[in-house]
Formats: C-alpha cells, structure tokens, sequence
C-alpha cells in the first residue's frame, strides 16, 4: 500500500509540474504576442511622429494632433508596463519598462511644449523623442526569439 501511495504521489508530482511548465510556457507566448502587439504600435508612433513633430511647429492642427497621438502613447505605455509579466520573461519585461519610463519622460516634454500650443524649433534641436524606441525594439525581438525556443520546447512536449 505505501509503495502504491509513493508511486501515485510521485506520478502527481511529475503530473503537476508538467501542467505547471506549459502553463508557465503559455503565459510566455501571451506575453510574447502582447510585447509584439506592443512594439507594432510604438513602431508605428515612431513612424510617424517625426513628421507630425515638423508640422506642429507652425500648424495648429498639426500640433494638436501630435499631442492626441502623444496621450495615446503614453496610454498604450501604461497599459503595458501593468502587464502581469510571466517569471520567464520578468528581466526583459523591467528593462521595457525602464525604456518606456524614458520614452515617457520625453513625451511629458513634448506634452508641456504643447500646452503654449505650437512646438518650439530650438526646443526640437535638443529633445530626442524616440530615442528609447530603438532599445524597446531590442528588448521585443529578444522576447520573440525567447518565444520562438518556447514554441519549439512546446512542439517537441506535445509530440512526445
């Protein structure tokens, strides 16, 4: 009896943490898809912002546009740095949040040149926007490569 015990208590050990991996693997390719959806956007606000920043020197319109997509950002920012990050990927996921925090930091600049209505040009010379973009995309295409090895662990388990 305590043998046939031992062996269904071991048997569920082994059964648990399995389910326990490929929820862990699951949450990572969430998270994944999210940090990629994320970095289609902050792709995207970089594409074109800068053209939006030249017009918003001497165009109302252009500058009251610029703010919009400016509070979007800062929305869409928020939005993923309160991801609930899985262990796997909860290093990259601080390190995005410390680039976004910084691409943040820019965007309240912009925001407060915004509040007198046009952009300064002196004040463009000296304020670089998206330079935090280029390493949140550093950060993004570690986390798919990560997911990509998940994809291949999952594919070999379920195989098996």
């Amino acid at each position: 009896m305590k043998k046939w015990l031992t062996g269904l208590s071991v048997g569920l050990l082994f059964l648990l943490s399995g389910c326990s991996f490929f929820n862990l693997s699951y949450d990572t390719l969430d998270y994944a898809r999210d940090a990629s959806n994320y970095l289609d956007k902050v792709t995207q606000f970089a594409a074109d912002t800068p053209s939006l920043v030249k017009r918003a020197v001497n165009n109302q319109q252009a500058a009251d546009e610029l703010k919009r997509e400016l509070q979007q950002m800062k929305q869409e920012i928020t939005k993923f740095n309160n991801l609930d990050a899985p262990e796997t990927v909860r290093e990259f996921h601080q390190q995005l949040i410390e680039q976004n925090n910084r691409l943040v930091s820019q965007i309240d600049l912009y925001l407060a040149q915004l509040k007198n209505g046009l952009l300064d040009p002196s004040f463009l010379e000296n304020n670089q926007l998206l330079q935090p973009v280029q390493e949140i995309t550093n950060i993004v295409k570690q986390i798919k490569k990560l997911n990509n090895q998940v994809n291949e662990t999952l594919s070999v388990s379920q195989g098996a």
